[in-house]
């Protein structure tokens, strides 16, 4: 959300039910080596999620889906799906693709304790930069937009420190 990387004529907080945000992917590419695997970002089942929906101009759909779909569906780490997304300040709903972790995944992590994700935090590194500075500037950039994320909160004691 806060890096990304194509133009959109808006950006509205959003609501998706039966998801939440979670590290849940071991990196090998933007954060980290199939070596020394960083974490990033999955929707993963469950919960639900408060995030952002983006509107994409018609002119410039297929271009912006192809560079999101090249960039997020690296492997087989994320399925591409069509969710149902409830604006937040704004009593309608949209529907809007999104990807969402796929379990039989070898890059799939299952839930863990923040302090046992720690260390692909701290060796991550890869295309991107640091898996520690991805994760910092998700949970910073969520504080602005006035999102709290319980378990990316978890992890801002060992990350901010």
């Amino acid at each position: 959300m806060w890096r990304p990387e194509f133009e959109f004529v808006s950006a509205k907080p959003a609501l998706l039910e039966g998801y939440h945000r979670r590290l849940s992917v071991l990196s090998h590419h933007y954060r980290g080596t199939p070596e020394n695997p960083g974490l990033v970002l999955g929707l993963d089942e469950g919960g639900s999620c408060l995030g952002l929906v983006y509107e994409i101009a018609d002119h410039a759909w297929v271009k912006t889906s192809d560079k999101v779909r090249a960039r997020e569906m690296l492997g087989d780490v994320y399925t591409e799906e069509v969710k149902e997304f409830s604006l937040r300040d704004e009593a309608i709903k949209v529907r809007a693709i999104t990807y969402v972790v796929n379990h039989a995944s070898g890059q799939y992590m299952p839930p863990q304790k923040p302090e046992d994700l720690m260390p692909f935090i701290n060796q991550g590194h890869g295309q991107f930069g640091s898996c520690r500075d991805y994760v910092i500037n998700t949970i910073l950039h969520l504080r602005q937009l006035g999102i709290h994320d319980a378990e990316l909160e978890a992890l801002a004691p060992f990350v901010l420190a």
